[in-house]
């Protein structure tokens, strides 16, 4: 949905064929299809230090992400802080944000492969969602996507089933033919609150045993294992993935 409360489409694929398992793919955007520490972590650094707070390291800022920009910004503030040190860290990222922003390898492939399929494809993030937007279509993967939902878009984050609900909702789409792909906890609860199996990679917050720990489905080392894996879909392993991937 945007600020007026519409659900918010890029583009459509087309009908998926019946031989498909998943019909419907929700995919987290930050850790799974795009890493974007790089551009987050600048802005932390831009933001802390003018609280009088030190400049936090790239591990500390990895560890923090996943919540949504409240839930990560209150591991490094005080309450009394929060609200400047949102309005500084949202204006700087809001110029800089693209600066840096790059696709895990084999997510434009995997997305290409499936839509090409007749998948349904969305995004479902935490990340700001006209932010989000701004980002699918700088990075070439938007005409892959039917929907891309993130924070502000509804009155709910993940792992709330609501927000979940609405999303196969618009999307018209069966829980029974659809999954989600992630990279973290959250993900995984996300999942499970809407009964979807959840296929999650180490390629983003988290590594395998916590993911395990924090009952998913299976675990893939990156997009290319979980491609082969779970669609049957053989991929390259290139920075974004350069061509459409093939069914086995």
């Amino acid at each position: 949905m945007d600020a007026a409360g519409n659900l918010v489409f890029i583009g459509r694929g087309a009908t998926p064929p019946p031989r498909m398992r998943y019909q419907t793919v929700l995919f987290d955007l930050d850790g799974t299809l795009l890493d974007h520490l790089t551009a987050i972590h600048r802005s932390y650094a831009h933001t802390l230090p003018q609280l009088g707070l030190p400049e936090p390291t790239r591990d500390e800022v990895r560890r923090a992400i996943g919540g949504g920009l409240e839930h990560a910004m209150r591991r490094f503030v005080s309450e009394p802080d929060l609200a400047r040190a949102l309005t500084i860290y949202r204006a700087h990222w809001d110029r800089t944000m693209l600066e840096g922003a790059v696709l895990l390898p084999g997510a434009r492939e995997l997305l290409a492969g499936l839509h090409g399929q007749g998948c349904s494809l969305a995004v479902l993030t935490n990340k700001h969602g006209p932010s989000s937007r701004a980002i699918c279509r700088h990075l070439g993967i938007a005409p892959f996507l039917r929907q891309v939902t993130g924070a502000g878009d509804t009155p709910w984050l993940k792992p709330d089933p609501r927000l979940t609900t609405a999303l196969l909702e618009a999307l018209a789409a069966s829980r029974a033919t659809a999954c989600l792909v992630g990279d973290s906890p959250f993900d995984a609860e996300t999942a499970r609150n809407v009964g979807l199996p959840a296929f999650l990679v180490t390629t983003g917050t988290h590594d395998r045993a916590a993911l395990l720990a924090a009952g998913v489905d299976r675990s893939f080392p990156d997009l290319a294992a979980l491609a082969r894996g779970v669609f049957g879909l053989e991929i390259g392993r290139g920075p974004g993935g350069e061509a459409p991937g093939t069914r086995r």
